[in-house]
């Protein structure tokens, strides 16, 4: 029976994005903002059913999440019904109305225009819509505050006995939305940086907490350096519970235990870089979490008062939410720190009051995948949209949508590239499309020459993948679309050219 299930599920997602796209109305440029209206918000509020949930923020994620995605899924189905026109008469007005209507934009004109002399270029014109709805998202996010937004997380977080978060989950897009749904933080208060199988790089590491503790010591942020607080590194490993041999993460061939030996041994080397550097004893904490990315259930590893941890010594927050979902809000919580007490009786108190706090956090997305996806998403294997490679891309906080290669360049993250062109692989160059990659630097511009370095990077990075890939990129099966953004001025995205058309991608 669960053979079957299996099988069904993975025919079904051969292809997800015509699938999706198929199943849900397709937005149009009037409608690209719209909320489900009240009585179904309501409806969904009053749903909940664990007393630890928050069913309003549940609601307000999912309408950002269907919205997104839809954007992104129409753009299949939009571009075969322009196809199937290409040679009516009026082809060219009819192809702009259409895109209009569907996708909330038009196509390059040129490329419409040339039609009458062969046939559409539609490997282009997938990845120009790719690069326009990512562009429009893009500035949608940074227009507005769909996320978790929690002011007082960084007063918590210090309370608990820690001054800094840093997060490495897996660049799986499975794993995207990890701060803001898995674990509903703040994500301007929470260092991310994705690497394949969570092998963050020690060196970077080393450098942001050498920085973190130089803010501390010299402007006392995000507290003073005499304080009694922590550095916590933390890595997500991720898994599959429907389909563990397969669906697991490629870095570490599905290997559940692997990949969660991998993540600790990426974590001691780090905090042993650090002392070994500097001194003993200096200010780290590890934490280590495995992600379920069928359910998004977590599972976090606890360490006990000397900071060990034990890959077999975890709390499984699907089985508490179970065992809990009955009781009343203080009986939940108290039920939370027994099992912690039990399984980790040594384990200091702003540990537990954090790993608790998680815990909480990540019931809500249980129930919103219970309530929103039928208990397990339907994509349970990738279902990515675009790969997104460089330095940036705090907007990206959902699921499946990209896959991350954070670098500096190509050949620094070789092994990352490489997973996410395989991935494209199966899920576009298999159909016939194109990978689209974004290409994007984020520079603080009050530094001197910030905006320039980020340009040569992008242009670098886009030329050693030419030459990495250069295969796909003559076939027309690569594409790229290089951008830049000042974080510092916390302003929205620029484009600085695309390899399908630059006057065109620069002009919208």
């Amino acid at each position: 029976m669960l053979s079957t299930r299996r099988q069904s599920r993975a025919g079904q997602r051969s292809y997800s994005r015509g699938r999706t796209a198929q199943q849900r109305p397709a937005p149009t440029a009037a409608r690209s903002a719209a909320r489900v209206d009240d009585q179904t918000r309501t409806m969904r509020v009053e749903s909940a059913k664990h007393p630890l949930t928050n069913a309003r923020d549940n609601a307000r994620l999912f309408d950002y999440e269907k919205r997104v995605k839809q954007s992104f899924d129409a753009i299949v189905p939009t571009l075969k019904s322009i196809a199937a026109m290409q040679y009516d008469k009026g082809f060219e007005a009819q192809a702009q109305m259409v895109a209009r209507d569907k996708l909330g934009f038009e196509l390059p004109q040129d490329i419409i225009a040339d039609a009458w002399v062969d046939h559409l270029d539609m490997r282009r014109l997938f990845a120009w819509s790719v690069f326009e709805t990512y562009r429009r998202f893009c500035d949608d996010f940074f227009s507005n505050d769909y996320l978790i937004s929690d002011k007082s997380f960084q007063s918590f977080l210090m309370d608990c006995g820690f001054h800094t978060l840093d997060i490495s989950p897996c660049a799986d897009g499975r794993l995207a939305h990890v701060i803001s749904y898995v674990l509903r933080l703040p994500y301007r208060e929470v260092r991310r940086k994705s690497y394949a199988g969570a092998m963050f790089d020690i060196q970077d590491s080393m450098d942001k907490w050498t920085e973190t503790e130089l803010f501390r010591f010299r402007e006392g942020r995000p507290n003073t350096s005499d304080q009694p607080t922590r550095y916590l590194k933390t890595v997500v490993y991720h898994f599959s519970s429907g389909n563990p041999d397969v669906e697991g993460c490629a870095a570490h061939g599905s290997n559940t235990l692997k990949a969660a030996q991998a993540g600790l041994d990426r974590l001691k080397a780090f905090q042993q870089a650090v002392e070994n550097t500097y001194c003993c004893g200096v200010s780290i904490d590890l934490l280590l979490i495995g992600l379920d990315t069928d359910t998004d259930a977590i599972r976090v590893h606890l360490p006990d008062h000397e900071a060990n941890i034990s890959l077999t010594n975890f709390v499984d927050a699907k089985a508490l939410y179970d065992a809990t979902v009955s009781m009343d809000a203080q009986q939940a919580e108290q039920a939370i720190e027994d099992r912690i007490n039990a399984l980790a009786p040594t384990v200091v108190s702003g540990m537990q009051q954090l790993v608790s706090y998680l815990l909480k956090n990540n019931f809500s997305q249980i129930e919103y995948v219970r309530q929103f996806h039928n208990g397990e998403y339907a994509d349970i294997g990738h279902a990515e949209r675009f790969i997104g490679m460089g330095i940036g891309f705090e907007e990206i906080q959902m699921r499946n949508l990209t896959y991350f290669a954070y670098m500096n360049t190509v050949e620094e993250a070789a092994a990352d590239l490489d997973v996410g062109i395989k991935i494209f692989t199966g899920l576009n160059v298999n159909h016939g499309l194109p990978v689209p990659i974004v290409v994007r630097f984020d520079y603080h511009g009050h530094v001197p020459g910030g905006r320039e370095r980020a340009i040569q990077n992008c242009q670098r990075v886009k030329e050693a993948l030419a030459t990495r890939y250069a295969e796909l990129t003559h076939n027309g099966l690569l594409h790229t679309l290089l951008a830049i953004r000042d974080c510092h001025a916390g302003g929205k995205i620029e484009v600085l050219e695309s390899s399908v058309n630059p006057a065109k991608q620069e002009a919208h």
